[in-house]
C-alpha cells in the first residue's frame, strides 16, 4: 500500500469511527444520514430506567447493547496488543438492567473503551491487516447495534411515559 493509499485509509476510517461514536459534525457530509444520531449523542439523555426496560419479551435492553459494544471494543483492543485468548461472548451481555449509578459507569466505561481503541489506532505507525480489520469490525458492529439502541428507544420510550 502507498503511503498516500495508507494515509487516505486511515483518515476515512477514523473520521468513520468517530461519526459512528462521537457523531457527525453538525455542518457538511456525513455517512449517518441525520445529525445528532451517534452512540454517545443516543446514549447521554437517556435515563436508567429506559435502558433498561425491553421492547419485547426477552429482548435486549440499551443498557445490554451498550455493554456488550465495550466488550467488543476491549476485545479487539486486546487482539490488537495479541491476545489469543477464547472469548466468552455470553460475558458480554451478563448486564441486562442498571440503576442511575450503573448507567453512567458503564456509559463512562464506554466512552473510556471507545477513547483507548481510538488512540491505539492513531498510535499504529501504518495500518495493516489487524488494524483495517479491527476498525471495519468495530465500525460496522457499533453501527449494527446503534441502529437496534434507537429502535429499542422508539419502542420503549412512549411506554415509561405512559
Amino acid at each position: 500500500m502507498t503511503p498516500g493509499v495508507q494515509t487516505q485509509i486511515t483518515k476515512e476510517f477514523s473520521q468513520l469511527l468517530k461519526e459512528t461514536f462521537e457523531g457527525p459534525e453538525p455542518t457538511g457530509p456525513s455517512a449517518f444520514l441525520e445529525k445528532g444520531t451517534g452512540l454517545f449523542q443516543t446514549l447521554d439523555d437517556i435515563p436508567a430506567e429506559i435502558a433498561s426496560a425491553q421492547a419485547r419479551a426477552e429482548g435486549s435492553t440499551i443498557a445490554a447493547h451498550s455493554e456488550h459494544i465495550r466488550f467488543y471494543i476491549d476485545v479487539h483492543h486486546n487482539l490488537l496488543l495479541g491476545a489469543r485468548d477464547k472469548i466468552n461472548w455470553d460475558d458480554s451481555w451478563r448486564i441486562k438492567t442498571v440503576k442511575a449509578a450503573q448507567w453512567d459507569t458503564l456509559r463512562q466505561d464506554l466512552r473510556r473503551a471507545y477513547a483507548i481503541i481510538k488512540e491505539q489506532l492513531r498510535r499504529a505507525n501504518s495500518w495493516g491487516e489487524d488494524e483495517i480489520s479491527v476498525a471495519l469490525a468495530i465500525i460496522a458492529h457499533t453501527a449494527y447495534h446503534l441502529g437496534a439502541i434507537r429502535q429499542i428507544l422508539l419502542t420503549v420510550q412512549p411506554q415509561a411515559q405512559t
